[in-house]
């Protein structure tokens, strides 16, 4: 079959987590056979064309002129996503089926779409209702009207989360059969032969502290404020204890701020953005993990940290809610309440058992769940239905013609007959 992905993002550019789903999909669906290109944007110095290990990466500027806005520039990028998506096929012939991933592309999935007449997948990984709790301004309704175009150009819809059908169903009115819900996975081999690196860590704490670690973007519905917040009770009962908040975003400075008004500031520890091995040698440094969101579609920084043996703490909400078992593989606590995060964080750090408990389930778990076989299949799978809907639609649309054209050639010779009838009867009185 020939994919194409259609995404802004991809390694090694990474703004959120769609850069690394696309990006392990398409290597996994090429081991299966099958042929993928990626049109994205170039950020940087990365080179227009490459072939990552068999998939086919195509980036594409935006253009030399400033555009006024977010929405503006993203515009402009689907305009040179179509045209170098054009250029491909004219040269190397039609792709089977397009696979959009999010929003950001949507113009530029609906316009190759009605071009070449080729089906559309649609992944939405989040919504903007569900980022800011519902639609607030023109720019978030833009964003969630874009959203619904892309849901309703595309014949099937994949989300990550039992939860995400459901917030979808209901906020875009789509049926409930066109929505597939697919895990996000994760590489399992990510952690091999990788140990606790004592030098590595020995930057961001002492021995004898026990990391609490978050790994994601800064931004207000990841709940980092919460777990800040809950710092103090769990400093008040487990005072060997540091916070390393790895990430960047746009809340930084106010998280900061929140820091140093509640007195916390050697107790907490910003690093800032963290690249891919580093990332990896802070997973193996900390002794619990925390993803405290507000709002969390899937939450595949929780399978990073289950993988890497880590016990976890996650938010009752979402797709995090799905992924952990409480007690069983990782703990919960209550979304936005930062007495119920200290408690689970307390519970993994006083009771050893516990935690070794819980980490060897959630790494079984994960490389049984969450592996790119199985999802790189069941994708698969949804890509056939929905060639083999478009097939159907074009056959129907076919038939309906043939039965308007001979509906049509019936009433142009009922018409004749008539005239002519008309016509004798008018000259037999004659």
């Amino acid at each position: 079959m020939k994919i194409l992905m259609l995404t802004w993002e991809y390694p090694p550019r990474i703004v959120g987590g769609i850069a690394r789903v696309v990006h392990d999909l398409s290597k996994r669906l090429i081991k299966d056979g099958h042929e993928v290109t990626v049109v994205t944007y170039k950020d940087g110095d990365v080179p227009y064309y490459e072939n990552d290990k068999g998939v086919e990466v195509y980036r594409v500027e935006n253009y030399m002129i400033q555009p006024n806005n977010f929405i503006d520039w993203i515009l402009q990028l689907n305009f040179n996503l179509v045209a170098k998506a054009s250029e491909i096929i004219q040269k190397k012939g039609k792709f089977d089926v397009i696979h959009a991933h999010d929003w950001l592309v949507a113009n530029a999935a609906k316009s190759l779409k009605a071009a070449f007449d080729i089906p559309v997948v649609a992944t939405i990984h989040a919504t903007e209702a569900g980022r800011n709790s519902g639609i607030h301004d023109e720019t978030q309704r833009y964003i969630n009207d874009t959203e619904w175009l892309l849901t309703y150009e595309a014949t099937e819809v994949i989300v990550n989360s039992n939860y995400m059908k459901g917030h979808v169903q209901g906020l875009f009115g789509l049926p409930f059969d066109k929505i597939n819900v697919v895990p996000n996975g994760i590489n399992t081999t990510n952690f091999n032969g990788i140990e606790r690196d004592y030098l590595f860590r020995r930057q961001y704490a002492m021995d004898n502290e026990k990391i609490i670690l978050y790994i994601g973007r800064l931004v207000y519905e990841k709940g980092v404020q919460h777990l800040i917040s809950a710092m103090p009770k769990i400093l008040a009962n487990y005072h060997d204890a540091k916070l390393i908040i790895a990430g960047k975003g746009g809340m930084l400075d106010e998280l900061r701020a929140q820091v140093d008004s509640m007195g916390l500031s050697n107790k907490v520890y910003f690093t800032g953005y963290l690249n891919a091995k580093q990332v990896q040698k802070m997973y193996k440094c900390a002794d619990v993990s925390v993803f405290p969101s507000t709002y969390e579609p899937f939450g595949i920084v929780a399978l990073e940290s289950m993988l890497a043996g880590v016990p976890t703490v996650v938010s009752d909400i979402g797709g995090l809610n799905e992924i952990v078992e409480h007690g069983v593989d990782g703990m919960k606590s209550y979304a936005g309440n930062p007495n119920s995060i200290a408690d689970s964080v307390l519970n993994l750090l006083y009771d050893g058992q516990l935690a070794a408990n819980v980490s060897k389930r959630a790494r079984l778990k994960v490389k049984e769940e969450f592996n790119w076989n199985k999802i790189a299949q069941d994708t698969h799978y949804i890509y056939e239905r929905a060639i083999c809907k478009t097939v159907a639609q074009r056959q129907a649309e076919q038939i309906a013609q043939e039965r308007a054209k001979k509906t049509e050639k019936a009433k142009n010779t009922e018409r004749e007959i008539t005239n002519l009838l008309s016509f004798k009867k008018k000259h037999a009185y004659a």
